[in-house]
This record gives structure tokens, sequence and C-alpha cells, in this order.
């Protein structure tokens, strides 16, 4: 019995047999792109559906997990990435998860990435602020800019975060939304698993799966992504990185352009060219969220 024990304990040749070295997920959650989701009623902490649409939220991050779990990941690290950064209801996620919440923060939606993660999923993410189809289509600030450019290509949130990703080595696995991001981020990152919950019909309106049937969908397609992780690869770019923003009030860009480095293309249009991505996040980071009055 104790010879079997101990040589189950080593492979052919003597070698001990080592622990499965974990496998780190990222999971970055919006909400526009949640199932159901068509108006500012369910995603602002004065909407009267922002109360359940937060516990759909929730769920569909959940869902994301549950599967990735069976297909073999074992961390996770979930970024709260919608509005002020406290939508996702701590509670209801698994114990084992460590959870991003608040800001402003340095890389903003993917906070807590770094090389160490096997790969990205992310839930509820929407269409860019050029797109004429999408449910919601924006890009980091609905308020404030009318166009974000890396390397002069117009990019999604989905696109910028995967390039930030490649950065540091990690690649996106699968994504959920409406059929308009789906499209949107394919055609830049290619093949990655899309769990299309919406039909988009306008700005602020859809033709949705129900919470439960989108959570089905996110599942199988997580799952699948997950256990072939090994045939993706990053998305990156070269560096150096030119980041293009386009305000749609011309002050911002004005204002801005008084900093060294920084570069007025148009009377809307700042440049900033940046070492990486990290510092492109940085940047964007910065233009969005410095106030004079911030406090404390």
């Amino acid at each position: 019995m104790t010879r079997c024990l101990l040589a189950a304990c080593f492979l052919a040749g003597g070698a001990p047999l080592l622990a499965a070295a974990p496998v780190k997920l990222y999971v970055s959650a919006d909400m526009e792109g949640v199932a159901g989701v068509v108006t500012g009623d369910q995603l602002g902490t004065t909407g009267f559906e922002y109360a359940r649409f937060r516990e759909f939220m929730t769920e569909e991050v959940n869902a994301a997990l549950a599967a990735a779990r069976e297909a073999g990941a074992t961390e996770f690290v979930v970024a709260d990435s919608h509005g002020n950064m406290q939508s996702l209801l701590p509670e209801r996620l698994p114990s084992d998860v460590v959870l991003v919440r608040g800001t402003p923060r340095p890389q903003g939606m993917m906070q807590g990435l770094d090389a160490t993660f096997a790969g990205v999923v992310f839930v509820g993410y929407h269409a860019g602020t050029t797109s004429s189809e999408g449910v919601r289509a924006h890009s980091f600030s609905s308020a404030t800019l009318a166009d974000v450019r890396l390397n002069g290509v117009s990019v999604p949130e989905g696109v910028w975060n995967a390039a930030l990703a490649g950065h540091y080595g990690v690649p996106v696995l699968a994504m959920s939304g409406d059929d308009a991001v789906a499209r949107e981020v394919k055609a830049r990152l290619g093949d990655l698993e899309t769990a299309v919950v919406k039909w988009a019909d306008g700005f602020h309106a859809a033709r949705t799966l129900t919470p439960e049937a989108a959570r089905t969908v996110i599942r199988e397609t997580v799952r699948r992504a997950v256990a072939r992780r090994a045939d993706f690869r990053p998305y990156r770019l070269a560096s150096p990185i030119e980041v293009e923003l386009r305000f749609k009030n011309y002050r911002p860009s004005e204002v801005l352009s008084w900093l060294p480095g920084i570069r007025r293309a148009d009377a809307h249009t700042v440049r900033f060219t940046a070492r990486d991505m990290v510092e492109a996040y940085r940047f964007l980071q910065f233009t969005l969220n410095y106030q004079a009055a911030l406090e404390p």
C-alpha cells in the first residue's frame, strides 16, 4: 500500500508530481451590454430600474465565473467597471473572488490586471461612440467624448481594454453584449467568443433575451472560451502609441493643449504620444477625472 502511494507521487523517471499552476481569470463588467438594458432607467443610481439591473448584472458575472471554473479557471479578479464602479453586489459574488471597486483608478476598467492572468472576459460591454447601431453606444464618457483613437484607429472600450491586456501579454477570451459590440470588437480582435444577449433596434431600444436565457448563453460562451484559452493571442499595439481624444466641446481640448506633450489637432481634438498602453490609460483617466475641486 505504501509503495503504491509513493509510486503515485512520482512521474516516470522519479520526478515528483507538481501541483497544477493556477489559472487566473480577469473579468471586467460593464452594464450597458447586460440583457434588458436599454435606457438610463436601468443604468444610473436614480433610475427606477437600477436596483433590479444591478442584480441582473451581478448574475451575468456569476454565470461567467461558474462557467470559467468548470473549464479550469482557479482564481478570479472581477472589476466593477460601470458608472461609479459600485454597481455589482459584493455579497452575491463567490467568496474566493477579488473585487475591484470604486473610481477613479489609473487603469480604469482594467485595474488589477497584470501578466499573471491567463485571460480576460468582458461582461455587459457595448459599442463605441462612433457606432450608429449599438444600444447606449459610447466610449468611456457619453457626455464628454465623441471619438477615441489608438494609432489613428477609432476604438470602443473593448478594443482599448484589450490593448492594455495585450501590453501584459494577456488575451481576451470572451465578451457579452449586444450584436453591435460583437461585430465591432471581433473586427479588431478576431477570434474571441461572443455571447450576444440582445439585438440593437436603436440607441434606446433592443430585442433582448430574458435574464435567465442570457445567463445560459454567457455560461456556454465562457465555458467554451476558457476551455480553449491556449488558442487565443494577446492584442498588442506597436509602441509608442498615439492617443487621440475628440471632445464634444472645444474647451477641454484647449485647456489640455496647455500641458507639455499634448497637441491640439483641431478645435475638439487632442493627441498624446504614450510610451505604452499603461501610460495611454493613465492619460485617458486623467482627462476624464481631473477636477481642481476634487475632494478629499
